[in-house]
């Protein structure tokens, strides 16, 4: 048997090493600069170079397929870890990799091929930041609110004016979705809705800030006021949106799970930090680190068992989604009150972790969808 030469180049160079797991960079950017920086953060700062870290770890584009394939990938499962490791250090984080996830979430959905190629690969990398724009929209859909935003059509897209109260990780060129009303005769109620992705950059789209929350400063919260805005055809989603939007919901909900899993893990860490100087007394609360460490691994169990399945038609499987995202929520905000009554006066200083976890917690309870929002979803759903 003659064997090939083997050249010099070969037989000096050594092996080039590998990128660790997209996991694995994320717990460490996670520990080693996010964590540093959850003060600030919860001051107003936004984490402009850990969420591009993010980015060029693959966080945001575990649950998107490679460029040109076909399909999306069928587990959200990586994505939803990454933003949970992200939240034990920063919910304002966890939700901003939240927003990232989403949109990307809703261009690969979509059958516009050029948005894909295009925005979809810079939101995979984290080269271009942006944000979600469906609270009002999945607000509407569920009779809570009316649409914000109006479109008419002209020549090459829509024309859109009204403004959108709450659009989260935007900075001066950033992409968001959004859903507008269109007049149509043929439509039920006489008028159809659209998806599209806008860009802050464009003529007639600004974002102004108008609020002082009482945590989540960190996240590029805008209201975005349109004034006949164009958005063109090349950035629609979905026209109508009607089995668009069906497609994508559970995915959208689903994902937001990675806050509450994070948040409650980061909880448990603080009881269990205070059980040698504060455990004689701590005993006789209601709640001990145990009882959630059993409540989060039922919750993962069934999050990551949905994000197998996210494009399952089947109701049933969404209202699954839906009290797993109530779940969710509901042990974050508990494990946060009993992280704060575990650690007592040491929690309630200013530069108190257990403090800014409470407010943080709160969030989680509030974004759309929402608590009262999934008890209204769940009561309306088939059973």
């Amino acid at each position: 048997m003659t064997l090939a030469p083997m050249t010099v180049a070969s037989a000096i160079e050594p092996a080039l090493p590998t990128a660790p797991p997209m996991l694995d960079q994320v717990d460490e950017i996670s520990r080693t600069r996010l964590a540093p920086m959850a003060r600030e953060i919860d001051a107003g700062a936004y984490p402009t170079e850990v969420m591009r870290a993010f980015g060029a770890a693959g966080a945001y584009g575990a649950h998107l397929p490679e460029a040109g394939a076909a399909a999306l990938g069928p587990d959200l499962g990586d994505a939803i870890r990454a933003m949970a490791r992200a939240s034990e250090e920063c919910i304002s984080t966890g939700f901003c990799m939240w927003c990232q996830n989403a949109l990307g979430w809703y261009v690969y959905a979509s059958e516009n091929p050029a948005l894909k190629s295009g925005i979809g690969e810079q939101i995979r990398s984290g080269a271009m930041l942006g944000g979600t724009g469906l609270s009002n929209p999945m607000k509407t859909f569920f009779g809570i609110e009316t649409m914000r935003l109006k479109g008419v059509r002209v020549a090459g897209g829509y024309q859109v004016k009204g403004a959108l109260p709450w659009v989260s990780n935007l900075v001066p060129d950033s992409a968001f979705g959004m859903v507008f009303e269109v007049e149509d005769a043929a439509a039920p109620g006489g008028v159809r809705q659209v998806m599209a992705v806008a860009k802050t950059a464009t003529d007639g789209v600004k974002i102004v800030e108008d609020h002082d929350f009482v945590a989540m400063g960190g996240t590029q919260t805008y209201a975005v006021q349109f004034r006949d805005a164009l958005i063109p055809d090349s950035q629609i989603l979905a026209d109508p949106i009607d089995d668009y939007l069906k497609r994508i919901r559970a995915g959208f909900v689903l994902m937001q799970c990675g806050m509450a899993l994070g948040m409650v893990k980061s909880c448990i860490a603080l009881m269990r930090q205070v059980e040698r100087q504060l455990g004689h007394v701590n005993r006789y609360l209601e709640k001990q680190p145990a009882d959630f460490e059993e409540a989060l691994e039922a919750l993962e169990a069934e999050v990551y068992a949905l994000a197998k399945t996210p494009f399952d038609p089947d109701p049933q499987y969404f209202r699954r989604v839906v009290q797993a995202r109530l779940d969710g929520g509901e042990a974050a905000m508990s494990a946060a009150h009993y992280a704060m009554l575990h650690c007592g006066a040491r929690g309630y200083v200013g530069q108190g972790v257990a403090q800014r976890r409470l407010r943080e917690s709160y969030f989680i309870g509030i974004v759309t969808p929402a608590t009262k929002q999934l008890r209204k979803m769940l009561a309306e759903l088939p059973q």
